[in-house]
C-alpha cells in the first residue's frame, strides 16, 4: 500500500468538517482526533464507538454519502480497514437511515390505575 491512499482519506476527513459546517454543525472534536492521529487511525477508533452526532445529521441533512462511514465502505479505501472496521461502518449507514434522531423528547402515557378501596 501507497502512502498516497492514507493521505487521500486522511484529506477526505478533513473535508467531512467544512461539509458539516455548511448544515450548522461543526465537528471540532473529529477533527481535531483526525489531526492527532491521521484520518485512517481516527476512523478505525471512532466506528466501534457510541454517539454518532454528525452521522446523525448528516442524515438529516440527506447526505450520508459524506460521513466517514460511507467513505470507509468505498471500494478505493476497503484496503485500509479490515472485514470486521467496514462491516461496522455499513452497519451504522444502514441503522442510521432506519432509526430518527433522539431528540430527548418523552411521551406521556396515560395508564389505568385500579385501586382497592373497602367498602363500610
Amino acid at each position: 500500500m501507497t502512502k498516497a491512499l492514507p493521505a487521500k482519506f486522511h484529506g477526505e476527513m478533513l473535508a467531512l468538517y467544512d461539509h458539516c459546517a455548511r448544515f450548522g454543525f461543526r465537528p471540532v472534536l473529529f477533527r481535531r482526533l483526525v489531526i492527532l492521529k491521521g484520518g485512517v487511525e481516527a476512523a478505525k477508533e471512532l466506528v466501534f464507538k457510541p454517539g454518532t452526532t454528525g452521522l446523525e445529521r448528516l442524515v438529516e441533512a440527506k447526505k450520508t454519502e459524506l460521513s466517514m462511514e460511507a467513505a470507509m465502505t468505498r471500494p478505493e479505501y476497503r484496503t485500509l480497514f479490515t472485514p470486521l472496521e467496514i462491516k461496522e461502518a455499513a452497519k451504522r449507514l444502514e441503522g442510521s437511515t432506519a432509526r430518527e434522531r433522539s431528540r430527548g423528547r418523552l411521551t406521556a402515557t396515560v395508564t389505568n390505575t385500579v385501586t382497592n378501596t373497602k367498602q363500610a
